[in-house]
């Protein structure tokens, strides 16, 4: 590039105006800075047009790949100092803000030194001392736990087991046994021709656990029929159709809810597999006889009341046999014995009626005992007892009337029933709840007044009266519904006539055992037995083990 410079000597400087010389110093000023771009552009090597232009188009595509790299919020100048907050000591802030996070870590850190948590190790050694001081509540005498030197007393624990496992405690020695009890689980498919409106299952399809799933190919709600360990049956509630199939399912030591093992919702007043007779008079006998529900056979002597009596009541839970009151006039007893069903022993005296007297009936549901009615003096009182505990029983009611001679006790899922009873002989059928403490209100009538110790029986669907005095001595079986608040129909007779029986219910069938009979006035061994499904009269189906009457009855 040639350099052209002007040196102009000005000799003689008049007439030469300011501005002329204003613009000879811009020359001049232009000339030093081309001079000063030229050493600057030599050193950069911008000497030619071309090479700069390069220059410049290199510079302006890394600017627009550097744009069309970074999002399209972070593109501009703007948006990245909007981001940074428009800190312009954006560096300082992030210093102070890891400061404290590094501060924070220290202290956390301090902190589990401190409880000696930070290792693994450390930590499964305090769990460790913590089950070892859980288990050592479990010795003899212990009323609390110790945790990290922290006394939990007064505290229930409560343990919970799912379906399949039961759970049993030692209240003395505070241990808790844990148990499974599915063994196994089956299923059978039944046909039914029609021919019947009733259909129980036969003794080798069934056993204690056992759930009718469906019926002709319908899904069934098994609440709505009978079963109890020994069978299912379907009455003409539901009548059966030709060509349909009952599917069944049946679960050995596994209790399903609803079923007869469960307990509770599954409870079944009616018994699968035995019958009781305790005590009774000629004279007042200890003597618990039992007889099986699946053959017709004699009783066999099983074990003894705490005491000799008759006139007292019977009720059964799932698993014992109860008698309560009773005895030789006039030492009236207030005792409640209970003896067990899984094992042929002795009862035990585990507490006693609100009040001493005899010539009571008893009933029963699935969670307490009851004992109404009685003598001396002549009462109304209904007295109740758990079978969850040993204890006394409360008064939680009254029947419509006072009533004694030992008036039959029935027992629905829901209510409990007095029927008949003296002193002026009665046809008055009494039902009060078994969901709360109340009084009874009168439902119906028998088809004739009778007392003197009839006999009680229940199926799931109707409560059925034996026996008795008119004054003279008869041999009818009544029933009536539990469904409706209705007067009893006859139905059928005992083999003989008998008053002072007691009565038995299993699933299928309603059983009279002992009493009295007027054609000798001896007490009575015949074990009689009527059917639910029909209406129709008793077979002798065995005898007990020695004649008695004002006996009781139990069933499991």
């Amino acid at each position: 590039m040639s350099l052209l410079k002007v040196n102009i000597k000005q000799i003689n400087t008049t007439g030469i105006e300011s501005s002329e010389i204003a613009s000879a110093s811009s020359v001049d000023t232009v000339q030093d800075n081309v001079a000063s771009l030229t050493s600057t552009t030599a050193a950069n090597d911008y000497s030619t047009y071309t090479t700069l232009r390069s220059e410049i188009d290199t510079v302006q595509a890394n600017l627009t790949s550097l744009v069309s790299a970074a999002p399209s919020t972070l593109d501009t100048l703007g948006e990245i100092a909007a981001a940074l907050e428009n800190d312009a000591n954006i560096a300082v802030t992030l210093t102070t803000s890891i400061g404290s996070v590094q501060s924070n870590v220290t202290t956390l850190t301090d902190t589990a030194a401190a409880n000696d948590y930070s290792t693994y190790t450390t930590l499964s050694g305090l769990i460790d001392t913590v089950q070892d001081n859980v288990a050592s509540a479990g010795g003899s005498g212990n009323t609390s736990i110790t945790v990290a030197n922290t006394e939990i007393a007064n505290t229930s624990i409560i343990v919970e087991a799912g379906d399949g496992i039961a759970i049993s405690g030692n209240s003395t020695s505070h241990v808790l046994t844990i148990s499974t009890l599915m063994s196994n689980a089956s299923a059978q498919v039944i046909p039914v021709d029609g021919s019947s409106n009733s259909f129980t299952t036969i003794q080798a399809v069934a056993n204690n656990n056992m759930v009718l799933v469906s019926y002709n190919g319908i899904l069934q709600d098994f609440t709505k029929y009978s079963w109890n360990g020994a069978a299912i049956t379907l009455s003409n509630t539901d009548p059966l159709a030709a060509g349909s199939n009952l599917e069944i399912r049946y679960f050995d030591f596994f209790s399903l809810p609803g079923t007869s093992a469960g307990g509770g919702g599954g409870y079944s007043f009616q018994g699968s597999v035995s019958g009781y007779t305790s005590g009774g008079s000629v004279p007042n006998l200890t003597t618990i006889d039992k007889f099986s529900f699946a053959a017709d056979g004699n009783a066999s002597d099983v074990g003894d009341l705490t005491q000799g009596r008759g006139l007292l009541a019977g009720q059964s839970s799932i698993s014992s046999g109860y008698s309560s009151g009773g005895g030789p006039v006039p030492a009236e007893l207030a005792t409640i014995d209970k003896f067990p069903f899984s094992s042929d022993s002795n009862a035990t005296d585990v507490g006693d009626l609100t009040q001493a007297r005899t010539e009571v009936t008893g009933h029963s549901s699935s969670e307490s005992g009851y004992t109404s009615a009685g003598a001396y003096p002549v009462v109304n009182t209904i007295d109740k007892f758990p079978f969850s505990t040993d204890t006394n029983a409360t008064d939680v009611g009254d029947l419509t009337i006072n009533k004694r001679n030992a008036p039959a006790g029935q027992s629905s899922s829901i209510s409990g029933y007095s029927s008949g009873g003296g002193p002026d002989v009665l046809n008055v059928i009494d039902k009060f709840p078994f969901s709360v403490d109340a009084n009874a209100t009168d439902v119906g009538d028998l088809s004739q007044a009778r007392d003197e110790g009839l006999a009680g029986q229940s199926s799931s669907e109707s409560g059925y009266t034996s026996g008795g005095l008119t004054p003279s001595t008869v041999n009818t079986v009544d029933k009536f519904p539990f469904s409706t608040d209705s007067n009893a129909s006859d139905v059928g007779d005992l083999t003989v006539a008998r008053h002072a029986a007691a009565g038995q219910s299993s699933s299928g069938s309603g059983y009279a055992s002992g009493g009295r009979t007027p054609s000798t006035g001896l007490a009575s061994n015949v074990v009689d037995k009527f059917p639910f499904a029909s209406d129709s009269n008793a077979t002798d189906v065995g005898d007990l083990t020695q004649g008695r009457y004002s006996a009781t009855g139990q069933q499991v």
